[in-house]
């Protein structure tokens, strides 16, 4: 039956005695070289400085190891971590489209201002289209109109980022929700 040392979740580092090796090279708590040095006298300069000896390099020979606070090291990484999530989720935004009509009832319209304001409230993007059908397309006007009431029903929880833009048989515009200062 083999036993084995369950390493740490934060990037699997070993800390204090659950490093197994001889001699490491020790780095202090100020990036400064140590030189090599048996695990005992690394731990007893770790103990001593008042911090912990943390297995940074385990390929390396000798494996090497740095004095530092480490649960000041896992808070800082983790910030860190969240940090990225939250610069990843800022530019992963979805992207919804509303298809409108020129012709589109009070109701319908109400209904698909109601559902963009949820989507907008979640910091998500939205679309609307316009699709001209037929003699539509002599009056792109109309179909103006209608996107510009849509944006401007949701100006108080969004704002313009695209104007209205004809494109083949659809115009649209584009909404993002507004930033909060």
């Amino acid at each position: 039956m083999e036993v084995s040392v369950i390493a740490n979740r934060e990037r699997d580092l070993f800390i204090n005695e659950q490093i197994r090796a001889n001699e490491v090279m020790v780095i202090g708590p100020n990036g400064e070289q140590l030189g090599v040095k048996p695990i005992k006298d690394a731990l007893t300069l770790a103990s001593y400085a008042g911090f912990d000896l943390v297995l940074i390099s385990p390929n390396a020979n000798p494996k090497v190891c740095k004095i530092m606070d480490y649960n000041k090291f896992k808070y800082e990484s983790k910030k860190k971590q969240k940090e990225n999530m939250k610069k990843q989720r800022e530019n992963n935004l979805e992207m919804k489209e509303y298809r409108l009509s020129v012709a589109i009832d009070v109701h319908d319209f109400d209904t698909r201002v109601r559902n963009a304001s949820k989507y907008l409230e979640k910091g998500h993007r939205v679309k609307a289209t316009i699709r001209f059908r037929g003699r539509e397309m002599a009056h792109p006007e109309l179909g103006r109109e209608v996107l510009l009431r849509f944006a401007d029903t949701l100006s108080d929880i969004a704002e313009l980022e695209q104007k209205p833009k004809m494109d083949g048989r659809f115009m649209s515009i584009i909404l993002a929700p507004k930033k909060e200062k």
